[in-house]
């Protein structure tokens, strides 16, 4: 029995938009894996210069986002484990859960560029492959031989964009899957600026 390809793709989903999914859904049709796992960051710290949506309303529009998706899925191994998300973790965690995964660890080019400030870099890189997402055009990344390389359709949307056009009314139609948008909603999330 072949082992199973995952890929890991981390974030604060604050909130998930469509550059995400495309991302996903792309670097699993590049490398052929079985699924992408979009794993919700329970305490980034990264963002501790922020008030952060609580994680569990952050997993729940992921769920919705990836819902009638094959292949594209939520986890709350983050969440679950609690305390401050480290990469380093949740990949030794993963592989505690599938030891016979080959994990795919999918950042983007900008986070690629900083991975020396990561914790426990050289953990990181013994549990997954690194592959770095390029967007066309783009130049620099990662100087690492044994990463790979897959480039992603150009989608200039960020979650902080996002956050703001709810706060003040814009339109976020074609930015944000319909039902994460309607749980957004529904919730009375990003009514202020964060």
């Amino acid at each position: 029995m072949n082992s199973q390809r995952i890929g890991v793709l981390g974030g604060t989903f604050d909130p998930i938009h469509i550059g995400h999914l495309v991302t996903g859904a792309n670097v699993r049709h590049e490398l052929g894996l079985d699924r992408v796992l979009f794993v919700i960051a329970h305490d980034p710290w990264q963002k501790a210069d922020r008030d952060v949506t609580p994680s569990d309303l952050r997993l729940a529009m992921v769920e919705a986002a990836v819902d009638g998706h094959p292949g594209l899925e939520a986890s709350a191994v983050e969440i679950e484990r609690g305390g401050t998300s480290y990469t380093a973790d949740t990949l030794a965690t993963l592989r505690d859960q599938a030891p016979d995964a080959e994990l795919f660890l999918i950042i983007g080019q900008d986070q690629a560029a900083n991975l020396h400030t990561w914790e426990r870099v050289a953990e990181i890189r013994a549990l997954s492959t690194l592959v770095v997402v390029r967007r066309p055009g783009s130049v620099g990344g990662l100087s690492d031989s044994r990463a790979i390389e897959v480039d992603v359709p150009l989608l200039e949307v960020s979650s902080s964009d996002v956050r703001a056009r709810f706060c003040d009314g814009r339109p976020v139609d074609w930015l944000v899957p319909e039902p994460v948008v309607r749980f957004v909603r529904e919730r009375g999330l990003y009514r202020s600026s964060r």
